[in-house]
């Protein structure tokens, strides 16, 4: 078997290795594939693994040996399901691995927002406490989350567990989801009520046609003055002129954001130099015990299929 991995670098620094993969058969990684590249790289592979590398009709169409694709991700509408299916070419993905890394990042930009924690640091470093004339100084705000209303947009693996991290350090939950839990300890409430009682909006939506733009103009004229936006979902989901809108005015107090409409972010993003946002660049997934479990599920995936046995099917 001819194992191709089409965009290495997507999941690794040099710091995590695939050389387990070489116990299913002849294993040819790239870094990086262009576009125009991945009909060629692909074209006698058995398996492909990768990450955002599109596999379309037409690549796939040109690899006749093709029989399996694994997504180093949970998202996979970068494959054409559609063409998969009719070539019989099994397709998995990896769900669930990066609930605890996104939980983390919800959590760094709230504190950061309400704590300033950034400002207070390179302020000491420049010697301000050196010149201080009381013991302690705050010229920058801090607010404490306790008591705090946080909206959970989304009550799936992610939605769920930043919500019990929340109600953790006293804030109080509200959830809009489309499908609502009977277990669910808080509060359901419609989108409009969510925006108009919360202190932080934060999104864990899947990216559907319903959810295109759902934070746009509207969206944000009914939150509160000086609340709070946080998305580690899917960078559509936000409308980004509207929110650089509401930043500049002082409608929000602030953003954090881990996705973009287009990524790597483009240099005309209207979030771009936006006072109070905080841009991170898709790494909420990227912490290093989180790769290694998305590996280590991939090679699970590879390895249930090969022995006639497929998990974590998609399409």
């Amino acid at each position: 078997m001819k194992i191709v991995f089409t965009d290495a670098d997507t999941v690794t620094a040099g710091d995590i290795g695939f050389s387990s993969f070489a116990a299913y058969g002849t294993v040819v990684r790239y870094g990086v594939t262009a576009p125009g590249q991945t009909a060629e790289r692909v074209r006698d592979a058995d398996a492909v693994i990768c990450n955002k590398t599109l596999i379309t009709r037409e690549v796939m169409e040109k690899a006749p040996n093709l029989k399996y694709i694994g997504i180093l991700a949970t998202g996979y509408n970068n494959v054409d399901l559609d063409c998969a299916k009719e070539r019989g070419i099994t397709v998995t993905n990896v769900p669930g691995y990066s609930t605890d890394g996104v939980v983390q990042l919800v959590f760094t930009f709230i504190f950061e927002l309400f704590g300033n924690l950034g400002k207070y640091r390179s302020s000491v470093a420049a010697g301000d406490w050196i010149k201080s004339p009381t013991f302690s100084y705050f010229p920058y705000p801090i607010r404490c989350v306790a008591g705090k209303t946080i909206g959970v947009v989304g009550y799936g693996a992610i939605g769920s567990r930043v919500a019990k991290a929340a109600e953790a350090f006293g804030m109080n939950v509200i959830v809009c989801t489309r499908t609502q839990k009977p277990d669910c300890p808080y509060r359901f409430v419609d989108m409009d009520t969510l925006l108009r009682e919360s202190d932080i909006v934060t999104l864990h939506c899947p990216l559907t046609p319903q959810s295109v733009k759902l934070m746009n103009a509207d969206a944000f004229a009914k939150m509160k003055q000086g609340a709070v936006l946080i998305n580690t979902s899917r960078g559509p989901v936000v409308d980004e002129q509207a929110l650089r809108d509401a930043l500049d005015s002082g409608k929000l107090a602030g953003a954090g954001l881990d996705v973009l409409c287009r990524e790597p972010m483009a240099a005309d993003c209207p979030l771009y130099g936006a006072q109070n946002c905080i841009i991170t660049p898709h790494i909420a997934w990227a912490a290093y015990e989180t790769r290694q479990r998305l590996l280590k599920i991939a090679e699970e995936n590879l390895a249930a299929y090969i022995n006639g046995a497929p998990q974590n099917t998609v399409g």
